[in-house]
């Protein structure tokens, strides 16, 4: 976008100037000395030696005596890499899950490819072009590779459907299938929208823009962004979501770097909510993009940022390719809010061990429960742009309104079945057995969420199910988690009966005390000041 992107979309052009007028003669000089390297092992060393491999790990080598965050990706991880954020993948449109090794559709993504041919939520497919699926050891991987193809390329599904005898045949014609962003969008209270974003993709700002003229609220009186656990993305994509926020002409963030001149971009005034009341909710896994967002809207007083200090991640990497379509993920320069703060934690170069041990540390310091364990030196002091109130920078964006993370009915046990996946395996099955019947009971989400609810006998077999999996019961601690596990539980299936925006309001309706932290700002935004 502008002048930031033209500057990073050229910084190969800037490279080979540096190159050309300065540091030609040494560059060449060690391009040489490691050609002769190669040279030398090829003629002379006793085995024969793959060359491609001594190269990959000298790369390898290098980047990793830099920045933590500056990388080297092989050709083969680059495509994978890249389909999250350019939001979209080709393939036939289908979500699943694998029970008890048999692929089974848990729903089809809308106007796809699989909806198109009549493919349904709760279908086995058994065989893919004639070849047998329905055996021990399928693996995620293993669809992939089955179900992905180019664009127009045909696929056979032989479907096994309850109620039907025998196997139905589909052909599918693979299309371009979205990767959405978005994870939920909806009416949190009347006129207040919440919008809960997992990364700064390609299409995001547009994800945004169709959720919210979908869901057609008319005047917005309040706006929840929920950036919690969202490590961040596009740079260009914050910048467009920051803009929705923003005046004309104030700062959304500024970069440089040694050879990258300073390049600051603002707002451009056209956003759809400059005004009224506005929370962003973050956690200590929000970064990056999400920490440029929340930086932005805190130094300028728009609006509060609620929950845990951000992970403290400000470098921006550009991404260089190489000859055989493997790239660098190089660090090219540092960015700050807009009033002055450097977001990027502390580090030193080739520590990058060091780094996140440092991360954790701050979760063992009890960061993560109590506001009063985090410290900043007074060198680190600065002034929010408006209001004049006291911000920090020097490793993430700290929160206006602190929210402990909860571990009353945290135990073990709970965490190993949720490390293990088991409480979702066991769901996939639940849901897949029950999902005509409830969805039949239960036609709306509000209905569903006033009034379903599990039964004992449900944890029981789950105890059960997990104690197969290798997770030995523990009753006293099922019962202090069981509480979470319901929540989660009913999460879940309601994603499996509404779709994926129904699990948040699941878990934010439940006791998620972030979320409510951002109603009762924005419910009472014109009372209470900023804090």
């Amino acid at each position: 976008m502008r002048k930031l992107f033209i500057s990073l979309l050229t910084f190969g052009a800037l490279i080979a100037s540096t190159i050309s007028y300065g540091q030609g003669d040494d560059i060449n000089k060690q391009v040489s000395k490691f050609g002769q390297v190669l040279f030398y092992l090829n003629n002379y060393y006793l085995d024969t030696l793959n060359n491609s491999t001594i190269t990959e790990e000298a790369v390898k080598s290098l980047i990793s005596s830099l920045d933590p965050h500056s990388s080297y990706i092989s050709a083969k991880e680059v495509k994978a890499m890249n389909e999250p954020l350019e939001g979209n993948f080709e393939g036939v449109g289908i979500e699943f899950a694998i029970i008890r090794d048999t692929l089974s559709v848990a729903s089809t993504v809308s106007g796809g490819p699989s909806e198109r041919v009549g493919i349904r939520s709760g279908d086995k497919i058994v065989a893919i072009d004639g070849e047998d699926i329905a055996s021990k050891g399928l693996t995620n991987e293993m669809v992939f590779k089955y179900l992905r193809g180019p664009k127009g390329t045909k696929v056979m599904l032989a479907v096994e459907r309850r109620g039907v005898e025998g196997t139905l045949a589909f052909e599918v014609i693979r299309d371009k299938i979205p990767i959405n962003s978005v994870d939920a969008a909806y009416e949190a209270a009347p006129g207040i929208l919440y919008i809960k974003l997992s990364r700064f993709a390609a299409n995001s700002t547009h994800e945004i823009i169709n959720n919210i003229l979908e869901l057609n609220m008319g005047q917005l009186k309040g706006f929840i962004l929920d950036l919690r656990g969202n490590s961040g993305g596009f740079l260009g994509t914050a910048m467009e979501i920051t803009n929705f926020f923003l005046e004309s002409g104030e700062t959304i963030v500024y970069t440089e770097g040694l050879r990258v001149p300073r390049m600051e971009e603002k707002a451009r005034g056209t956003g759809f909510y400059k005004n009224g009341p506005l929370a962003v909710l973050v956690d200590e896994n929000s970064a990056s993009a999400s920490e440029i967002v929340a930086g932005a809207v805190q130094d300028w007083d728009r609006g509060v940022i609620i929950g845990r200090r951000t992970f403290g991640k400000g470098l921006v990497q550009q991404m260089l390719p190489l000859n055989d379509g493997s790239q660098l993920r190089l660090t090219v320069a540092r960015y700050h809010t807009p009033s002055g703060r450097v977001i990027q934690s502390p580090y030193e170069a080739g520590s990058t061990a060091d780094y996140y041990k440092a991360f954790m540390e701050r979760y063992e310091r009890g960061e993560s429960f109590n506001r009063d364990s985090i410290h900043f030196p007074d060198s680190l002091k600065y002034s929010t742009l408006k209001k004049k109130r006291t911000v920090y920078g020097g490793g993430g964006i700290m929160p206006d309104i602190f929210i402990p993370a909860d571990t009353t009915n945290y135990t073990n046990y709970y965490g190993e079945l949720s490390r293990k996946g088991v409480i979702i395996e066991f769901m996939n099955d639940f849901s897949d057995k029950n999902r005509d019947f409830y969805k039949g009971k239960y036609p709306n989400f509000e209905k569903y969420f006033e009034e379903f609810e599990f039964n004992q006998d449900v944890f029981a077999q789950l105890a059960d199910f997990a104690a197969q999996k290798g997770v030995k019961h523990n009753n006293q601690e099922m019962e202090k988690s069981l509480n979470q596990i319901r929540i989660y539980m009913k999460a879940l299936f309601a994603r499996s009966l509404f779709g994926t925006t129904a699990f948040y309001r699941v878990t934010n309706g439940t006791e998620d005390k972030s979320f409510e932290a951002a109603l009762r700002f924005i419910e009472g935004s014109g009372t209470k000041p900023l804090l």
